[in-house]
């Protein structure tokens, strides 16, 4: 897993860093779960997803969005995705397990993912993402 929290003023900033885009996906995804729900996440169920979009950028913040919109609709919290994109479709794989308030509490609330500061760029070593959740 490859993301670090860059520094920001108000809310919270991570760069992801990854040899593909189905793994700058994942790790994205990774980034989002660690920030809001800690790093107490199990595996103990499935949840299938399908996102489609105009570009890449636009892709990943709908993709992050999303899961967001399952985690608080469904009471769920995920550790890992597997992702795989076509074009501007992207299916996920997401294994989780329910919202546990004694386990999940101690990350930091994202309302949302924000098109500010959003980029996604290749060079040789592969492909690196900035993103800002919105807190």
């Amino acid at each position: 897993m490859s993301f670090e929290e860059l520094s920001h003023t108000a809310d919270v900033r991570i760069r992801v860093k990854a040899p593909t885009l189905d793994m700058l996906f994942s790790d994205a995804f990774r980034a989002l779960m660690e920030t809001v729900f800690g790093n107490d996440r199990r595996d103990t169920l499935k949840k299938a997803l399908r996102v489609e979009s105009d570009d890449c950028e636009s892709l990943l913040l709908d993709f992050l969005s999303e899961t967001l919109f399952v985690c608080e609709v469904e009471g769920l919290v995920f550790s890992s995705a597997e992702i795989h994109l076509s074009g501007t479709t992207l299916t996920a794989v997401m294994t989780g397990e329910p919202f546990d308030p004694a386990r999940h509490s101690c990350g930091t609330e994202v309302k949302g993912i924000s098109y500010s500061g959003l980029s996604i760029v290749q060079d040789t070593n592969g492909y690196m993402a900035d993103i800002l959740f919105d807190v």
